[in-house]
This record gives structure tokens, sequence and C-alpha cells, in this order.
């Protein structure tokens, strides 16, 4: 093989590593050893946002540390492990603001809710869970198409690395999107 076949070949493999780092292909997404303990499905998505799923109140302290502001919650009280007024508590006590937008089946409200959350600048950075990081997907998805101008494909794949799976979610966030 000449030197040139092998440059043919090794080139575009390099520039695909190099799209990837540096964020125009997959979605930056860090290593879940970065999450307090107790947080599952953690997504550290930039530098305003992380997303994750469960998240006890012994966690608030050690978001406020990695530099959170706030807390978006988007669990309810029946679920299984939630303990809504003792994570408002902790974070209220960390010195983080609170935001909770409980839904199982999100509305036009609940988004609305969240995407005035999430842009108001004293809520960033925002620390963003439900129970599984499916719900935050959705809305996630929402906020990167209505209010970042990404384009579906590229939001769509985000969320799903995130935690979207739900099939109702994923259609009522593409709804959603389409009807604005």
């Amino acid at each position: 093989m000449t030197r040139l076949q092998q440059l043919s070949r090794v080139v575009p493999a390099a520039l695909v590593a190099a799209v990837v780092t540096l964020g125009f292909g997959a979605p930056a997404a860090h290593a879940q050893d970065e999450a307090p303990e107790g947080v599952v499905n953690y997504t550290r998505v930039d530098a305003t946002v992380a997303c994750a799923g469960a998240t006890p109140a012994s966690a608030m302290p050690a978001l406020r540390d990695m530099g959170f502001a706030s807390v978006i919650n988007f669990r309810t009280a029946g679920e299984n492990g939630a303990n809504i007024e003792g994570s408002r508590a902790a974070a209220e006590e960390a010195g983080l603001n609170y935001i909770h937008i409980p839904f199982r089946t999100p509305t036009d409200e609940h988004t609305e809710t969240f995407l005035a959350a999430i842009a108001d600048e004293s809520n960033q950075p925002a620390y963003i869970h439900c129970g599984s990081a499916n719900r935050v997907g959705a809305m996630w998805f929402i906020k990167r198409v209505v209010g970042d101008g990404w384009d579906t494909d590229r939001a769509m794949a985000e969320a799903e690395a995130i935690g979207l799976r739900s099939e109702a979610l994923k259609a009522f966030a593409t709804e959603y999107v389409a009807s604005r």
C-alpha cells in the first residue's frame, strides 16, 4: 500500500474523531463518575446544564459544590423514592433555587414553565432531573430546538443520549416543536 493510500484511510477516521471531540457530531456527555453519590443517569451537557435521573436530597450540597445554581425537578410526589419536600429543603439549605415542575404526562404548560425556568440566567447553571432522565430528555429536546435553534435530528440524538426512550414523550416533544 502506498503512503497516499495509507493517508486516505487514516485522515477520514481522524476527521470523524475530531468532529465528535469538538462536539459537532455526537452530543457532549460526560461520564457517570462525575455525578454526586446516589445520582443515576448523569450527563453534563455543557457548562450551563447537567441532566440526570433520580437524585437524592443528600446530593444537593454536592450539586452546589459543582457550581449549579438551581435544581429543576420533574418528579411527582407519588413516584417511588421521590422525596420532593426533603429535596426542596436540602436544595434551599444548600443555596440552590429549587424549581418543581411535576408531571408524568407533559403538557404545553409544563413545557412553557420549564422553558422559562431554563432561560432565566439566575437559574444557570441548572441541574435538571426526573426519575430516569426520560422526561428530562424530552424537555431538553424541546429546549434545544425551540430555544437554541437546533435541527430535530441533532436534538433528538442528544435527548436520547441523555435518557429519552419513551415513544409517548418523543411524540409529545416532536409535536410540540412542530407546532412552534
